[in-house]
């Protein structure tokens, strides 16, 4: 397993890997216990959350909460060349949404819980 410093230094699209899972769960998780919806509408409903447009834009709503070190963070992932975006995201949007995403996993893999919390209900609420 790797230490603290070794996971400060892995690349951000592997921050931004686990960082997709984790806000995806967390999104699933927080319909279910707030919404009577029936699975295809949880679906729905959950991409409204996790689609890069929606990703970029809670970015720049939470960017002025973000510690000095998570805005490096959000850098490097925003920065981080992709060899390909989906066909139905803005390249920008995909760029964001990839720092975005770098941010959530970092804080999980690092195990800032407490910070991840409080970043995942920043936004839920924007």
């Amino acid at each position: 397993m790797k230490n603290k410093e070794e996971l400060k230094l892995i690349s951000p699209l592997t921050w931004a890997y686990i960082g997709d899972a984790v806000y995806e769960l967390y999104i699933r998780e927080y319909l279910i216990k707030n919404t009577n919806l029936k699975p295809h509408k949880l679906h729905i409903e959950t991409i409204k959350y996790v689609k890069a447009s929606a990703q970029a834009k809670i970015l720049q709503k939470i960017e002025e909460f973000l510690t000095e070190e998570e805005k490096e963070v959000v850098k490097r992932g925003r920065n981080t060349k992709t060899h390909s975006a989906p066909k139905n995201a803005d390249l920008t949007d995909y760029m964001y949404a990839t720092a975005f995403e770098a941010l959530i996993g970092y804080l999980y893999v690092t195990e800032q819980s407490k910070r991840l919390e409080e970043i995942l209900k920043l936004c839920v609420n924007c």
